[in-house]
């Protein structure tokens, strides 16, 4: 492999490298990127199973924001739909459809902010996994056209002396195939896992959109709007 390999023309050398170095790149956002969905999916996991205990949701939001740790997921949706919610609703003269329609615009954009960093670099495995097949068939035409070249300064043709050429030149589809490959089973399973996550965070979001409109009257007070300080204080 070496031999053919150093064998090859500087552009199809050159052409090798890029791919290599791509095949490089995309296997180690695959695995770092696996182990970051699967973060993501035990978090969601744990979060909901605390959510649905039947604890008091003003006491899971203290634990939350206490932590050291970094928020993010369906945490990050409580945290910023429960706050928007106590802060909207210590304004004065604020009604109840006001409060309900302001934390669900906040955690539409805490959402949003969450996909883009579940779907942060997947573009880059899709480019691979698209453009690595031409870049090595690209190299594999250039090293043909050089061996039927060298054919034409040559009385008598053989076979022996194309032979090496082609299969130098051949390895650079291999190796855009190596690379491509990986790179396109990779970014569709993950984007699949992705769009599952995307779901869960929705549903949450609508989920407790609905617990807050239960526990919102229709008309606001000020005295609710002291005993929601003394609860988010306490």
């Amino acid at each position: 492999m070496w031999h053919l390999v150093s064998n090859a023309s500087v552009l199809v050398q050159i052409i090798m490298l890029l791919l290599l170095l791509a095949s490089l790149a995309s296997w180690t956002l695959i695995f770092r990127k696996w182990r970051e969905l699967k973060t993501a999916r035990q978090t969601m996991d744990q979060f909901e199973d605390r959510f649905w205990s039947g604890g008091d949701i003003a006491e899971l939001h203290q634990k939350i924001t206490a932590r050291k740790q970094v928020i993010q997921g369906a945490e990050q949706l409580f945290n910023v739909g429960f706050t928007s919610y106590l802060h909207i609703l210590k304004k004065k003269g604020a009604s109840a459809a006001e409060v309900l329609d302001g934390t669900r615009r906040s955690m539409r954009v805490a959402l949003n902010r969450e996909a883009d960093k579940l779907e942060m670099h997947l573009p880059f495995l899709a480019t691979v996994g698209s453009i690595s097949p031409f870049v090595g068939l690209f190299g594999t035409v250039w090293g043909i056209m050089n061996s039927f070249r060298a054919l034409g300064n040559v009385s008598q043709a053989t076979l022996a002396m194309v032979a090496p050429g082609i299969a130098e030149a051949l390895i650079a589809t291999a190796m855009g195939l190596f690379a491509a490959i990986p790179a396109v089973i990779a970014y569709n399973r993950y984007v699949n896992e992705v769009e599952r996550l995307i779901n869960r965070y929705d549903n949450f979001l609508e989920e407790f959109t609905a617990i807050l409109q239960r526990q919102t009257p229709s008309t606001l007070g000020g005295g609710h709007a002291a005993a929601v300080a003394a609860e988010e204080a306490g």
